[in-house]
């Protein structure tokens, strides 16, 4: 699948977002004007002013929003769900080439509150990935005990895990265990596991 960078650091940016939420990360990741603001200054968001407590409801509220597009049962919930966070936000697409990036696209109004910046910009890079056909790669983390989400861009769809390096490691090594306790509670059991 090509994406385009832009995309992909919007769809990062959206990541990143849903899993400061209470249910994939087991406490607020977004307790303070303080964390959204290392939030913006860490993703490099451009465009953003003083931002205030009433921004930080409406980040929170655009997160629950998008995290009903990572949940929906199928692509056409998915595309009026995003259908309606871009059109709230209202979309303003732009050419620009601030801060050293080169000639890119903005879909957001200059000047627009945070929200409706992320609102519109992670709505089209989920746009642009419903538009081509791959709504299975917004995933949930296999793991029991992880709520949190990615995007699966890899060339086989085949991404189970939000980190190889945690849930993938700690899954694997699950499974492995499993398997030893299988083999030593049976003779025909561990004859089995040698021959897998």
């Amino acid at each position: 699948m090509l994406i385009t960078h832009d995309t992909q650091c919007a769809l990062d940016v959206l990541v990143d977002l849903l899993n400061t939420a209470p249910e994939a990360a087991e406490q607020e990741g977004l307790p303070d004007l303080a964390a959204l603001r290392d939030f913006v200054i860490r993703h490099e968001i451009s465009e953003v002013g003083t931002l205030t407590t009433a921004d930080l409801e409406a980040v929170r509220l655009v997160r629950t929003q998008f995290r009903a597009v990572f949940l929906a049962d199928s692509t056409p919930e998915a595309a009026e769900l995003v259908n309606t966070l871009v059109a709230k936000a209202g979309s303003t697409p732009r050419l620009t080439n601030h801060d050293g990036h080169d000639w890119h696209m903005h879909f957001f109004a200059p000047c627009a509150a945070l929200a409706d910046h992320l609102a519109v910009e992670a709505g089209m890079a989920l746009a642009f990935i419903v538009v081509a056909g791959e709504r299975e790669r917004l995933r949930h983390c296999e793991a029991p005990d992880c709520a949190r989400v990615f995007v699966d861009l890899s060339r086989n769809r085949s991404r189970r895990y939000c980190d190889s390096r945690t849930c993938g490691n700690r899954m694997h090594v699950a499974a492995y265990r499993a398997r030893q306790r299988t083999a030593a509670e049976s003779p025909d059991a561990l004859a089995t596991a040698l021959r897998g």
